[in-house]
């Protein structure tokens, strides 16, 4: 059953935030991880640290797989795999923003079973467990109610909105969190009627949202609506597709396939 495993990364979780709190707004030290990586800080590094310790402590039959960690392959002999990002929304968090979360997912046999989204500043819990639906702060999530994509909320970076990949323009409002993780969970909550990025997506930005925006209701999808599978020998996956139904059929409708 998944549910000991979410009380542990629901911990886990809190923890995380209580070190991301003492270095946030604080100037923290960061760095460029090059290869088009992005940014980390020692914030990042600190978390990471005591979520591997923490978790692998108490799983210690678990594989790891975290954003921080340098990879091993011994995770793919293992049925169940954390599946970690220590803090999803570097930028934001170095630029003093609330808006990034740490994002925890335990997975068996490439489907997350248990997952976490934690926003520290805001005191924000979204929750998953598999077949137990979706939670916020203890309280039940549903995604929205939109049953057609004309007029519809979605969450993406700008560039995922250009006309060449929709054959035309989308009849939709853009708008953009920078956590992945923020974005899936946010559609899981109703705030937004779907969220998109067309990018190959590192399996640690979304296996938490993943089940979080399942449970609640929604469609989650890679960019030819295959559905999404975990603990990859290369933690991506083709995008992310997550909205209710009807929406995500009118998103995969007006697609245009990736050559």
């Amino acid at each position: 059953m998944p549910e000991p495993d979410l009380a542990l990364l629901r911990d886990a979780a809190k923890a995380a935030g209580e070190i991301a709190a003492k270095h946030f707004r604080k100037d923290p030290e960061a760095w460029d991880k090059g290869a088009g990586q992005g940014p980390v800080t020692e914030a990042d590094i600190e978390v990471d640290t005591m979520l591997r310790e923490e978790l692998t402590a108490a799983r210690s039959d678990y594989g790891w797989l975290s954003e921080e960690t340098a990879d091993n392959a011994t995770r793919l002999d293992r049925s169940r795999v954390f599946v970690v990002d220590p803090i999803d929304g570097t930028r934001a968090f170095m630029n003093g923003k609330t808006g990034f979360s740490h994002a925890l997912a335990v997975v068996e046999d490439g489907a997350p079973i248990a997952s976490v989204v934690y926003l520290p500043m805001l005191d924000l819990m979204f929750t998953a467990a598999r077949g137990q639906g979706a939670m916020l702060n203890g309280m039940a999530l549903g995604t929205s109610s939109r049953t057609a994509l004309d007029g519809a909320q979605l969450l993406g970076n700008k560039k995922m909105f250009a006309e060449e990949h929709w054959g035309g323009p989308l009849p939709v409002t853009q708008h953009f969190r920078s956590s992945l993780a923020y974005r899936m969970v946010l559609v899981a909550e109703g705030a937004f009627d779907g969220m998109i990025t067309l990018r190959p997506s590192w399996e640690w930005d979304i296996a938490a949202g993943d089940l979080i925006a399942r449970e609640a209701g929604a469609t989650v999808t890679d960019q030819r609506g295959t559905q999404l599978r975990f603990n990859n020998p290369h933690p991506q996956v083709n995008g992310v597709l997550a909205a209710p139904a009807n929406v995500h059929q009118g998103l995969m409708a007006r697609l245009v396939p990736a050559t």
